[in-house]
């Protein structure tokens, strides 16, 4: 709630700080050009991504038609805005492949990360794929625009059943 446009204050930086710490360790870095866990969380984004995009082309809507995202040199604003609450499971699966040993975007990190897509999230109708969520998420955004409902149909909060069930395990 504390964002504003362009966030001046950089709040959105001092969360990320604070939840990549919790994440990955307190000496982890974001950086999208770097190796290791970062490049496992740029291939899991991407694949999430055009999944995404699949979905919203698919709704019939404009991917540069961002609701959040505005900045005129990203083609795919909207995508964009639709992955956010999806990212958490990519983050988890490259947190699980990290504590595996796994620090290296190789066939079978890429297998996983792929994988998350098929991940069951919980919904209002009971266990869905993450693919299937992102799909009835640009579905629902359209109808929302037409008129033909109000809300969005968003995953329950929480991460995807089997990530979760993993952790217990561990």
């Amino acid at each position: 709630a504390k964002v504003r446009s362009g966030d001046p204050a950089n709040v959105e930086a001092q969360g990320a700080r604070r939840y990549w710490s919790l994440l990955f360790g307190s000496e982890f870095r974001r950086d999208r050009q770097a190796a290791g866990i970062n490049a496992m969380l740029n291939y899991g984004y991407t694949v999430l991504r055009a999944c995404t995009a699949r979905a919203v082309v698919a709704a019939g809507l404009h991917p540069s038609i961002g609701l959040h995202h505005s900045n005129d040199a990203n083609s795919m604003r909207l995508v964009d805005d639709l992955l956010e609450p999806f990212r958490p499971a990519i983050d988890l699966r490259v947190w699980q492949l990290a504590r595996n040993g796994e620090s290296e975007v190789t066939p079978q990190t890429k297998r996983a990360l792929v994988h998350t897509l098929y991940d069951d999230m919980q919904t209002t109708v009971g266990a869905t794929p993450v693919m299937v969520c992102t799909q009835r998420l640009a579905v629902s955004l359209a109808q929302v625009y037409l008129g033909e409902r109000e809300k969005l149909d968003l995953p329950l909060p929480g991460l995807p059943l089997s990530l979760a069930a993993s952790l217990i395990d561990e």
